[in-house]
């Protein structure tokens, strides 16, 4: 019906211009006569077609059906009080109709489209969604379209909508603020001192918490329990946590180390599951180094923001002691031991294995490293050839089935240099072992799959050959440590430290002195680690392919044929660290047939550990990397720099807001 009334208003506009085309004619031919009489008769057939439209739609209006027409006026009052509506159109989606809700709301769109009065509902007339949800005059609905007949159902959700919103602002967060050495650098400083630290970092951080509303109580000295709702959370995310960039910027301008971690546990309102959650976020933040912020909402993944510096030198020697004499008495309490260490052992591995399974054989235990599967690389591979037989005469090394069979209900697995399952080059161990420890030196990423008995995971520590040198003198019975295993020990402190210019603190010279007790010879380290002429000539070749980036950025995308290992991309970003202006290096290159990998180096400005966790990689703040399957150098190469532009964004919004 309404179709045809369109049609007829058209009809009639075409016979008024008919007929003012007439009238011109006339005007022409005979004159203002004859033009005065058309004039009139042209007025009366205007108001006669006038009347004749108006009474047409005020038929159609008439004939229109309402719902208390159709089904009363309960019924009518029902999807009232429901706030529903109804839409009816025709094949061409003009409105033929609409219920009362619009009427009272003055809402009229009869004869208008549909989509031109509302143009989100073409993704329910092209099938992409079922229901879609829109805002008209400060009301939301919930439009839902009629499969099988030309209707919309209109629902009027405004009420629920901002319940919902109101429910999820109001939901609990809690969190933990922890500053980072405070405790360390106040221990032997005055009143004075101490009150103008306070003044500085303790103040504002209280000042924050006041500012945005959060209830805020100090736990200890360098803790503080804080609990707000989501709204208050969301604000100072978008923030980035603005807080830990002043106390950052304070420290460094008064050459202090104190910095925030902080952690954040949501998404229930399950008080003692977001008092657990909070406190593994905060140690997992300070694993990590600190000056950071770890996020969870109960079931997801670990976010983090910040790591802007370089995990400090805090570990004490009454921890170091305590952990050795903890892992003591697992040892005596264990029928074995099995030493587990990542895949494709480097000399950092081996020799924390090398070391462990002598502090294992001190307390007259059986230690098994297993290293039949998890391979080896090249440089380490070749030193143990050449240590063979004195090695073989100290330890027992296995492959994972001789290490299945080994591995009962009273066997102990200690991981060494790394702390994911899914990086271990014994995994199926792991999963078997009721015991697990773990000794790392790795920032931590995230919640353990196994359980562990014991964990001491050290991210301010040069390598994992460090933290078990450091063991040693806390052992009851001596330690018979060779030549071969020191030496093999120190090369891998050397490598990780890049021959003692990164991640080298006081304590790591000391382990290096410890195990030159022991006999460890630094120049055979030396000769361990030099290239033979083919290795030089493939690390040549990889540099021809580096790119100069802004900010110090130098990537190398190999584009070869050769296959490299992943030691050789991890010499080559070390490499290009040696030249000027050189703040980050990342070589990317086929380590498989089917695998593509990075190796990140840093020189301490940039976290290269942030930028490769971006990309599902890890590491250390200096050192990191990723390994991809099914994938190409340019691909992974595209992704990098679009992670790298998003990193340096960030930083730069980090310095734009610093409090």
């Amino acid at each position: 019906m309404q179709d045809k009334f369109e049609r007829l208003k058209i009809r009639i506009g075409a016979i008024v211009m008919l007929e003012v085309v007439a009238l011109l004619i006339l005007l022409y031919l005979f004159g203002w006569v004859a033009i005065a009489l058309g004039v009139i008769l042209l007025i009366v057939n205007i108001a006669l077609i006038a009347f004749v439209i108006i009474g047409y739609e005020r038929e159609i209006r008439e004939n229109s059906l309402t719902i208390s027409k159709v089904l009363g006026n309960d019924a009518k009052e029902a999807f009232l009080f429901g706030q529903v509506g109804l839409v009816a159109y025709d094949d061409g989606y003009s409105i033929a109709w609409m219920s009362d809700l619009f009427e009272e709301r003055d809402i009229d769109f009869i004869g208008e489209k549909v989509t031109s009065w509302l143009p989100e509902t073409v993704r329910l007339f092209q099938g992409e969604e079922d229901v879609i949800y829109l805002t008209y005059f400060d009301h939301i609905y919930k439009v839902e379209r009629k499969a099988d007949a030309q209707v919309l159902f209109f629902q009027d959700v405004t009420e629920e909508q901002e319940l919902e919103k109101a429910y999820h602002n109001e939901k609990i967060v809690m969190g933990l603020i922890h500053m980072d050495n405070y405790e360390e650098t106040t221990q032997y400083e005055e009143e004075s001192k101490i009150a103008m630290l306070d003044s500085l970092i303790r103040q504002p951080v209280v000042e924050w918490c006041k500012e945005h509303g959060m209830f805020l109580r100090r736990v200890k000295s360098d803790r503080y329990l804080m609990v707000l709702n989501e709204s208050i959370y969301q604000k100072v995310e978008q923030e980035k946590f603005s807080i830990t960039s002043f106390v950052r910027n304070q420290s460094q301008e008064h050459d202090l180390t104190i910095t925030l971690s902080m952690a954040f546990a949501r998404g229930t309102d399950n008080f003692s599951v977001l008092d657990e959650m909070v406190n593994n976020l905060l140690e997992l933040a300070q694993s990590r180094g600190g000056d950071q912020v770890a996020i969870r909402v109960h079931g997801g993944e670990v976010q983090y923001f910040g790591g802007h510096t370089e995990a400090q030198e805090k570990r004490s020697r009454v921890r170091v002691r305590v952990m050795a004499q903890t892992l003591r008495d697992l040892i005596e309490k264990s029928s074995s031991v099995l030493i587990v260490g990542h895949r494709n052992m480097d000399f950092d591995c081996m020799g924390a294995a090398l070391g462990m399974s002598s502090i294992v054989q001190s307390n007259r235990k059986e230690a098994y490293i297993v290293s039949g599967s998890g391979g080896l690389e090249e440089k380490l591979q070749k030193a143990l050839v050449g240590f063979e037989s004195e090695l073989l005469q100290r330890h027992q090394f296995v492959d994972d089935e001789m290490a299945w069979d080994i591995c009962d209900d009273e066997a102990l697995v200690i991981m060494v240099d790394h702390h994911n399952a899914d990086q271990s080059g014994a995994k199926a161990i792991l999963e078997k072992a009721n015991k697990v420890v773990v000794i790392d030196h790795h920032r931590r990423n995230a919640d353990f799959s196994m359980n562990p008995v014991m964990v001491y995971i050290e991210s301010s520590a040069s390598s994992t050959c460090e933290l078990v040198t450091e063991f040693l003198p806390y052992q009851v019975n001596k330690v018979q440590l060779g030549y071969e295993e020191a030496t093999i020990m120190f090369t891998g402190i050397v490598i990780d430290t890049a021959k003692f210019k990164n991640r080298t603190g006081s304590r790591t010279f000391e382990a290096a002195a410890e195990l030159k007790k022991f006999g460890a010879n630094p120049i055979e380290a030396d000769n361990l680690l030099k290239d033979s002429y083919s290795e030089f000539e493939v690390k040549t070749n990889v540099l021809k392919y580096s790119i100069r980036k802004e900010n110090g950025i130098i990537i190398t995308p190999y584009q070869g044929e050769q296959i490299l290992s992943r030691a050789t991309l991890s010499q080559v970003a070390e490499m290009l660290l040696s030249v000027q202006e050189v703040e980050a290096s990342f070589i990317i290159a086929r380590i498989g047939e089917d695998e593509v990998a990075i190796s990140a180096r840093s020189s301490g400005e940039i976290n290269v550990q942030r930028i490769m966790e971006k990309m599902n990689g890890g590491g250390h703040f200096t050192a990191a990397a990723l390994q991809r399957k099914d994938t190409s150098v340019e691909l992974v190469e595209q992704e990098l720099n679009e992670v790298l532009r998003e990193y340096f964004k960030e930083e730069e919004q980090d310095e734009s807001n610093p409090a």
